[in-house]
């Protein structure tokens, strides 16, 4: 059974689908959570803390849906398969939530909570939140968990060498690149060939390559 915080926070963010967060009041999250405006403010301090407690809440989500996207279909699927199903996942929960694409690109819209934005106010990435929430991460430290998950799920099967750590790192910022800027319309899914072809390439030698200028011609 939900808790009252799971059913205010679910109500919190049904309220921004709906709105700017700076036109959700903290009365309407109460009345739509079913509890007192209160109770409310006893779990969360004030509307800053609902805010990164909604946030962390979504990165928490977004993170555990990456461990599970890197084992579906457990090593039969390959290395490269799987971190390609990584990429997916990243891109779609990017898409679909605006706030795990906020922190993952740092890219926040004026309609997202104002305290979740670098420099504004007491719950910017970094500190803990009003009512104990553990910090939002910046972009990069994002993206370093994500690497870490992919590292931590695909080493016992990988076995080309010490590059694993590197190719997990490219590929997660090319795939949040992507987020950024989607591919065109209609054009075939590129993530499981960009994992391949990091995969099968050294870090040494791809290192060489990005410092070899003709490669950018």
């Amino acid at each position: 059974m939900p808790t009252a915080r799971d059913v205010l926070l679910d109500a919190a963010f049904t309220a921004l689908r709906n709105r700017p967060w700076a036109g959700v009041r903290m009365v309407d999250v109460a009345v739509s959570a079913g509890v007192s405006r209160q109770t409310l403010y006893n779990e969360f301090g004030s509307k800053e803390g609902l805010a990164q407690a909604l946030v962390r809440r979504e990165v928490d989500g977004f993170l555990r849906g990456a461990e599970q996207s890197l084992d579906a279909g457990g090593s039969g699927a390959g290395v490269p398969a799987r971190l390609a199903a990584l990429g997916a996942w990243t891109v779609r929960a990017a898409r679909a939530n605006p706030l795990v694409r906020a922190v993952l690109t740092g890219c926040w819209g004026v309609e997202l909570p104002l305290m979740a934005r670098p420099g504004r106010g007491p719950g910017v990435p970094g500190q803990r939140g009003p009512d104990g929430t553990r910090p939002v991460e910046t972009p990069t430290e994002l993206v370093d968990k994500v690497c870490d998950r992919a590292v931590a799920a695909l080493a016992a099967d990988w076995d080309g060498g010490p590059g694993l750590a590197a190719a997990c790192e490219e590929f997660t910022r090319i795939t949040v690149s992507y987020v950024i800027a989607p591919a065109a319309k209609g054009e075939p899914d590129p993530l499981e060939r960009i994992a391949a072809e990091l995969l099968s390439v050294p870090a040494g030698a791809r290192q060489l390559q990005a410092d070899d200028p003709d490669n950018h011609q």
